[in-house]
């Protein structure tokens, strides 16, 4: 710590931290291994080869890459196809281009896990008139809310597709920006299970975003159809420059692919633009990243928790994303918490953190993000709205020791 000037007291606890931390690592290490060990295999059997990284140009026709990083893709989340592009702007863009894909006039999307996140309101229609959402296209939407324990609440999920009306059964694996638990793979197992027996005919979509390898399982190999995520979080192992995925049964990404471009034209256009190196490169790191990440977020949790702030989830409890909830208790904390953490970058060190009008979202929100690519969430980066109840969602890290020093900055830039 020679390069910073980090208080004795933060020293002293994060050394308290990480001894805490040790099952908690071991464990993050063994789940890193068989999903790095399970995405090796995938690209050995796919025979990934130099010329899979080749650019093409235009309408994109023959590109054997991007068509061969699909099957890869596919095979390391378990799923029967994927579509993997860096042209889709977003992780919400992907749920867009998927719900959009699936649903039809008069259908019916029921969200099981409570109101889906902030971008997504203007998409289905919650919030904001005559934008083209799902809502101006005649697409019904429901919710069931999540159980006081932060549970689905399977019952009532049951109950109502069991009316068999319900086209899309929409769940979202992490917590958002609430204070819930994100959900396991076991969660959505049972919601899955849940569904299915009441109507097997009902579609499964999992905002998949920020949980990608993560545990040893994908949602696809417990019964969710499709999953969407953004690959400048976990799956493009902070190489990628831009994109994201969907991934499921292949009749319905089939379908997908038709509304990412056109009828007719669907995966067999988009050219890869010289991306392909970064993306199959970005997927083959995934899993070693993610373990990173996964890592400094359990450090910072029993790093504030020792300096007495409350945390969601706790350092020696399973998780399911990258995310660490940290509540800061008021403004002027979760302000001097982003300015640590931004401090701490690499790039863009030097900027102080401002609440703004971010696009998509009802409030003002302020982000901490000094990334190599604009808003990799798998790059350290920390942002909350300025509401109550004043928690900092952090997330990400592409190498431990790096993101350690940020954790440490901003815990001593919030106690002073």
């Amino acid at each position: 710590m020679e390069h910073f000037n980090i208080s004795e007291k933060i020293k002293n606890a994060a050394v308290e931290a990480e001894k805490l931390c040790e099952k908690s690592f071991k464990r993050i290490d063994e789940i890193t291994e068989c999903n790095q060990q399970k995405v090796l295999a995938a690209f050995i059997n796919n025979y990934v080869g130099v010329r899979h990284f080749a650019e093409t140009t235009g309408y994109g026709y023959g590109d054997d890459g991007r068509d061969l990083l699909d099957k890869v893709f596919a095979q390391c989340v378990g799923a029967q196809d994927a579509l993997v592009r860096h042209s889709f702007a977003s992780g919400t863009h992907c749920l867009t281009v998927a719900l959009f894909g699936l649903l039809r006039p008069n259908d019916t999307l029921l969200c099981v896990t409570g109101k889906p996140y902030d971008t997504l309101e203007e998409v289905i229609g919650i919030s904001g008139e005559g934008m083209g959402s799902l809502k101006d296209f005649g697409v019904k939407y429901e919710q069931i809310d999540l159980l006081d324990d932060g549970y689905p609440d399977l019952e009532t999920i049951s109950a109502r597709v069991a009316k068999g009306d319900v086209k899309l059964v929409y769940i979202q694996r992490s917590r958002g920006y609430s204070l819930r638990n994100s959900l396991m793979v076991s969660d959505i197992e049972k919601i899955a299970k849940a569904v299915k027996t009441s109507n097997p005919d009902t579609i499964i979509m999992v905002d998949n975003c920020y949980g990608e390898f993560v545990e040893k399982q994908e949602p696809c190999a417990v019964g969710a159809d499709l999953i969407a995520g953004s690959l400048i979080k976990n799956a493009g192992g902070s190489l990628a420059l831009s994109g994201g995925y969907i991934a499921g049964r292949e009749d319905i990404v089939e379908l997908c692919s038709y509304r990412m471009t056109n009828p007719g034209t669907g995966r067999e256009v988009g050219a890869s633009l010289n991306q392909n190196r970064s993306l199959f490169m970005g997927l083959f790191n995934a899993p070693h990243v993610t373990g990173e990440a996964m890592k400094t977020a359990v450090f910072a949790s029993a790093l504030f928790e020792i300096l007495g702030f409350g945390v969601t989830p706790r350092y020696d409890e399973e998780r399911s994303d990258i995310i660490q909830a940290i509540k800061l208790l008021n403004e002027q904390n979760l302000r001097a918490f982003c300015e640590g953490i931004q401090s701490g970058s690499p790039v863009d060190s030097f900027v102080t953190p401002e609440p703004w009008d971010m696009p998509g979202y009802g409030c003002k929100v302020i982000m901490a993000a000094g990334g190599f690519v604009s808003g990799a969430s798998i790059e350290l980066s920390a942002d909350a709205p300025i509401r109550e109840p004043f928690a900092a969602w952090m997330q990400g890290g592409i190498n431990y020791h790096s993101a350690k020093v940020s954790v440490m900055l901003a815990a001593q830039k919030v106690i002073g």
